[in-house]
């Protein structure tokens, strides 16, 4: 079992920037990748971020590509999301999932473990 927490979420003006990062631990091998999806008021979740390391790989949702970054600190099982340029419609409560499925994962089916969530509110 693989438990996910995140942190970093918080409250910043439009423009501004936040930092995301989730801590993997309990039965840590997580083969393939993670992702950060998001899910706003009256929305469904929705894909944001992945990273994969068999073979290691990125990807972004259009709607975030170029103000968004993921990264991994395999040493110290945590997935970080760099959010930059902060808008608006990016206010969501954000999630950290990990996929045991190889290849690019942008569903939410295909995440079998996910973090409890932490809120991102950015003000106009």
């Amino acid at each position: 079992q693989v438990q996910l927490v995140e942190s970093g979420g918080g409250l910043v003006q439009a423009g501004g920037s936040l930092r995301l990062s989730c801590e993997a631990s309990g039965s840590t091998t997580i083969s393939y990748g993670m992702g950060w999806f998001r899910q706003g008021p009256g929305k469904e979740r929705e894909f944001v971020a992945r990273i994969s390391w068999r073979p290691s790989s990125t990807d972004y949702a259009d709607s975030v590509k170029g103000r968004f970054t993921i990264s991994r600190d395999s040493g110290k099982n945590t997935v970080a999301l760099q959010m930059n340029s902060l808008k608006p419609e990016d206010t969501a409560v954000y999630y950290c999932a990990a996929t045991r499925l190889p290849g690019t994962r942008t569903t939410v089916s295909e995440y079998v473990y996910w973090g409890q969530g932490t809120q991102v509110t950015v003000s106009s």
